[in-house]
């Protein structure tokens, strides 16, 4: 009874790897954002659409890095150098409102299709607004939800749409004293990390060649 027990396990363990080296393909070459409905893919082009033994998202990220690294290591550092310094442009430019780069252009994951993901914080939403009116730049608004606590309220905050040299950029707007405590992550749970125009200008400082 333990060793079938056992095998079982270790097949639902092998399949939940797969699964989740396949999530990370899909999202490194098909430009799927989301790590629910990657997972979903995954596991239907693997013949379990059924299955709930899921991989979380942190183990599909972890899957992604090993995907780039091995898969598109040379094209992946190019495309994650032009990314960064597309997030020090827009955080430049929007140096009145404290920038945080976040998301995949910060953790490293990036890939051709992610978005830049930026936190400005103000004393209002329209500052923001009128900041991009002022240089006549074309932008979309939406709304976000974010928790604080991992089982406790929503809140929703403005957002910003634009484009930057063809890559998007989201630019959530949160009040002045947001910028003391992070939102919890999508991905893990955790709050999100954040880095100052300073940080990613080492970062990118570093990444460089020579």
């Amino acid at each position: 009874m333990r060793a079938r027990k056992g095998r079982t396990c270790g097949r639902d363990q092998e399949m939940r790897q797969r699964i989740a080296e396949e999530a990370a393909r899909l999202i490194a070459t098909e430009g799927i954002r989301d790590y629910r409905l990657a997972k979903r893919k995954a596991a239907e082009r693997l013949g379990a659409p059924e299955t709930r033994n899921l991989p979380a998202n942190r183990e599909i990220e972890a899957a992604l890095v090993r995907y780039q690294s091995l898969f598109q290591a040379e094209a992946h550092a190019e495309v994650l150098s032009r990314l960064r310094r597309i997030a020090m442009e827009a955080m430049r430019f929007f140096a009145p409102f404290s920038p945080r780069l976040t998301g995949s252009v910060l953790s490293g994951t990036a890939s051709e299709y992610s978005d830049v993901n930026l936190h400005l914080f103000a004393e209002t939403p329209e500052e923001v607004v009128f900041h991009m009116q002022q240089h006549g730049l074309p932008y979309d608004e939406d709304q976000r939800r974010f928790r604080y606590e991992r089982h406790g309220p929503q809140h929703l905050y403005p957002v910003l749409r634009f484009v930057v040299s063809d890559t998007p950029v989201e630019a959530v707007i949160f009040p002045r004293d947001g910028i003391r405590q992070a939102p919890r992550s999508s991905l893990d749970g955790r709050p999100m990390a954040r880095a100052s125009l300073e940080r990613l200008e080492e970062m990118v400082a570093a990444q460089a060649p020579g």
